[in-house]
């Protein structure tokens, strides 16, 4: 079968949920199908600029076309635009310009879809909300999958997103509470629609080295060379007796050493932006430290707003997918502050290490997480915040308690073959009914 995903941006470097999700089923996929990526030569989501060049490309394994945009974002017009029509009367028109603005605006991969669609089995659209998916919906709906990432946010209230959520062959949400949330926002729906979610890897323990000396930063010793080894051991019960120094070999080493990051260790991933929640963690984060927490906040990812110089504030960068997960392992707790979210990779991928989440409480989907998995708790406010991170902080039991019933519910729901098993269903029926 011959599949073409269409996305706003795509790239092993882009950051993003949907648009990581999307790289991740169109590489799997690319095993049994013939994948084609349709997107843009964007990498910033901010400006729409064209970073990468136009035409094809090959991207672990996936062929990936390009077009260029014909316009960057003005992000400051835009706000203000954006601000007047969710305020004011308008028209379909107002909201087609608002799409135009938001961008991105590529004309190209749009004539592109129509010159070409007759060659593709299944067109598959990932986010409801940029002009890629709105306008190439129309070409052949009837052979048109929409994975919607939808999330209560005023942007989906729209006139224009009311034909998108209708003009698909089926819908597929990521979990429960995202379907709930499009039922009730639009009445008109295609018949087939199923919960598809994502494929999430648990990652075995991993194997650090056995190191015969630590370098001088690695903090003090955890007893005398001269004590006997069961009695060094005796602080933990769960460390065996070995013949280096434990803090060479316990979970999260390298990370941690990498980074000079000792004690508790509260891990963000992702954009660090405003959007995600990024200014209010840091402000909650600086409450708890000024109340008597003792943590890190590290965060790691693409840094677009200015970080305070402060001492428990580490930012780590963008990392590679093996040092990610040894930054999850290394993590006392993973925070997840977004208050808009269609699935949360970074909650999900905590929870397949054995890490607890915490989680901004606005997230009806990251709610969901938390109460299904009992792996992670969430808070509404800045005093809940302080309250559970505290609690999480000091309760090693309850920490490994809720790893494990982390590890347990992403083993269940979120397995590759499940996922990708749904997604055969879907296409299958799509190309059948026609």
């Amino acid at each position: 079968m011959k599949v073409a995903f269409v996305i706003q941006r795509y790239g092993a470097e882009v950051l993003g949920g949907s648009e990581h999700l999307c790289r991740l089923v169109a590489e799997r996929l690319t095993v049994s199908h013939d994948v084609d990526v349709l997107t843009t030569c964007a990498r910033d989501y901010t400006t729409w600029q064209n970073d990468y060049p136009e035409g094809s490309d090959r991207v672990r394994g996936v062929t990936v076309r390009r077009f260029a945009n014909a316009r960057t974002r003005d992000l400051n017009a835009f706000n203000a635009y954006s601000d007047w029509i969710y305020n004011n009367p308008h028209s379909r028109h107002d909201e087609l310009e608002w799409l135009k603005q938001q961008g991105p605006w590529s004309p190209g991969l749009i004539d592109y879809l129509r010159r070409h669609q007759q060659q593709y089995d299944v067109l598959v659209f990932f986010t409801y909300l940029y002009a890629p998916v709105v306008l190439g919906l129309e070409v052949a709906p009837q052979r048109s999958v929409l994975v919607p990432t939808a999330h209560d946010e005023p942007a989906i209230r729209l006139e224009i997103f009311k034909d998108v959520f209708g003009k698909p062959a089926a819908l597929c949400y990521l979990t429960d509470s995202e379907r709930q949330f499009v039922q009730e926002q639009f009445p008109e729906r295609p018949l087939l629609e199923d919960v598809i979610g994502v494929g999430v890897d648990l990652p075995q323990q991993q194997p650090y080295p056995r190191m015969p000396a630590p370098p001088e930063d690695d903090g003090p010793p955890d007893a005398p060379a001269d004590r006997p080894p069961d009695e060094a051991a005796s602080a933990d019960d769960d460390v065996p007796p070995r013949e280096y120094r434990s803090h060479l070999l316990a979970r999260g080493a390298i990370f941690r050493r990498r980074h000079r990051l000792y004690g508790p260790i509260v891990l963000y991933g992702g954009r660090i932006d405003p959007g995600k929640g990024c200014e209010e963690l840091i402000q909650y984060f600086s409450e708890y430290v000024q109340d008597g927490g003792d943590a890190t906040l590290a965060l790691m990812g693409v840094k677009l707003m200015s970080l305070p110089e402060e001492r428990f504030i580490r930012f780590a960068g963008l990392l590679s997918d093996r040092e990610r997960l040894q930054a999850f392992e290394a993590a006392t707790i993973v925070v997840c502050p977004s208050p808009y979210e269609s699935l949360s990779l970074l909650a999900l991928e905590a929870l397949s290490v054995g890490t607890p989440i915490l989680c901004n409480a606005r997230s009806a989907v990251l709610v969901e997480h938390c109460v299904r998995s009992n792996g992670g708790l969430y808070y509404a406010d800045r005093d809940e915040f302080v309250e559970c991170l505290k609690l999480l902080v000091a309760d090693g039991r309850l920490r490994a308690a809720m790893g494990r019933n982390g590890r347990e519910y992403v083993r269940k729901n979120y397995r590759w073959d499940v996922v990708l098993g749904k997604y055969e269903r879907i296409f299958a029926k799509v190309r059948n009914a026609r």
